[in-house]
């Protein structure tokens, strides 16, 4: 992958779900919603001064939301930040910069 670029979707991994269930509370105070269920399906990384994640996550029947995430670098002491998100996705949408 080359720095700054968005790399190839992959399917969620046990990392990446941990860093969603991080988050989610940060996307449940945003969105005024409480998720029973949020699985994270799939996901890209960008490689930036950081890790930038775009992770589709599955949140109950036909629903589904991208978050973006930004993992600091680790000399930062920083805790992961839910940095944009979207919702009203389907199954289908790919996951792609926004």
């Amino acid at each position: 992958m080359m720095p700054g670029g968005l790399d190839e979707t992959q399917p969620a991994t046990p990392e990446i779900q941990k860093i969603v269930d991080e988050v989610k509370p940060q996307l449940e105070k945003k969105c005024n919603e409480k998720y029973d269920c949020f699985n994270a399906v799939n996901y890209r990384r960008q490689v930036v001064a950081g890790t930038v994640y775009y992770i589709k996550v599955h949140v109950g029947g036909e629903r589904y939301v991208h978050l973006k995430i930004y993992e600091p670098l680790p000399h930062e002491n920083k805790p992961l930040e839910l940095s944009a998100y979207q919702t009203g996705k389907t199954k289908d949408d790919e996951v792609a910069f926004f």
